[in-house]
């Protein structure tokens, strides 16, 4: 039980908000599926023999299910977007400082940024106006105005949408097939379609395991059960795997070779998306490159998460904001999600371009909730 409530708890509950309850998530946000929880996974609404992903899975299914309207999570490299993608639903990941992380357990405190899940993009914007704003508790928290993101949602802006071709590498032909539609549908509508290059999402993975798992050893060394929580024999075998990761990265004669070299490339990743942010308002790429895998099968991986992850993980590395909508259903019966990634700061061209093509899209929330009533 939390001593306190997060910041972001408090705000919404001033506007009104009632909060429901905790959901599932896959134990210290460590994992893409929700199978790493103390209390079991998460299945995916769409078929219980998926996974939902993670680590937000429980509030994506909540949300997709039509239990709640809306949901909180938290992301990393891609915990938002992912079961977002996967459950059929939206999920926004603000700029990296845009909401307060205060009363979060901290994962990567470099990385971490609370979002909304809910099942319109409009609704992601009305969360997003409670949420946003400095906040005197968190010093990583960004002392900048707060749009009226609700008010700007429709206003008949034409973007110039970037698309980069080292997105659609290795990702599902069904899933592309979604892509390309919703990019014709982007040009119907006015919009500038423009091709542009990006650093390949694979080297974020390198970035993402190391500097996380950097992270993660040192914001876990303070659960010993003597000052805070449980002794360590109660941590969880993904747990243990990120902090001897990270315990070892950071070790002497090892923190140049990987720790030092992983931020230098940081740094590369977040220049490539401040050169391209000067061509393009917002870019465009599938969410993820399958759709939900099978409960069991991220044991066969040994890197689950990144792989899962790869085309969320570079936004997150930059710290800029990223939303992923539903945008077609693959012929597995499973949800199809895409992406928009837009400059720091920049939630209003993010929320635009996202809500054009999700009045166009018209993807089916109401069917899969017809079946939890």
């Amino acid at each position: 039980m939390a001593p306190y409530a997060a910041t972001i708890t408090n705000k919404l509950a001033l506007h009104g908000a009632t909060i429901m309850g905790k959901t599932n998530l896959d134990a210290w946000a460590h994992g893409s599926s929700t199978e790493t929880s103390d209390f079991g996974p998460s299945r995916n609404p769409y078929h219980t023999d998926y996974v939902p992903g993670g680590s937000s899975g429980g509030s994506a299914v909540a949300v997709a299910a039509g239990l709640i309207p809306a949901a909180i999570g938290t992301e990393t490299a891609g915990s938002i977007r992912l079961p977002a993608a996967w459950s059929g639903v939206v999920g926004l990941k603000p700029s990296y400082g845009r909401v307060s992380r205060y009363g979060i357990v901290a994962m990567g405190s470099s990385w971490d940024c609370p979002g909304p899940i809910t099942q319109t993009v409009e609704d992601a914007a009305l969360l997003l106006e409670v949420m946003a704003g400095h906040d005197v508790h968190d010093a990583t928290s960004i002392n900048a105005p707060v749009p009226q993101y609700v008010s700007e949602l429709s206003q008949p802006r034409k973007l110039s949408i970037g698309i980069s071709e080292e997105y659609f590498a290795n990702v599902d032909a069904e899933i592309m097939q979604s892509v390309e539609k919703s990019i014709k549908l982007l040009e119907d509508l006015g919009h500038t379609i423009k091709k542009i290059k990006l650093m390949e999402p694979k080297y974020a993975i390198s970035v993402y395991m190391l500097l996380q798992r950097s992270e993660v050893a040192s914001n876990l060394a303070r659960y010993d059960g003597i000052r805070f929580g449980k002794p360590r024999s109660f941590f969880g075998k993904e747990a243990e795997r990120r902090i001897l990761l990270g315990t070892y990265a950071l070790s002497a004669g090892y923190y140049d070779a990987f720790y030092k070299k992983a931020q230098k490339v940081r740094y590369l990743i977040r220049e490539d998306f401040e050169k391209v942010f000067t061509q393009v308002d917002v870019i465009f790429a599938p969410t993820t490159p399958i759709t939900a895998t099978k409960l069991g099968d991220c044991s066969k991986f040994a890197f689950y998460g990144e792989m899962m992850d790869v085309l969320t993980e570079p936004a997150s590395a930059a710290g800029i904001p990223a939303i992923s909508i539903p945008i077609g259903m693959h012929s597995n019966g499973l949800p199809i999600g895409g992406q928009f990634m837009a400059n720091y700061l920049d939630e209003q061209s993010l929320l635009q371009a996202a809500y054009q093509l999700e009045q166009n899209v018209q993807f089916d929330r109401l069917s899969v909730m017809q079946k939890y009533e």
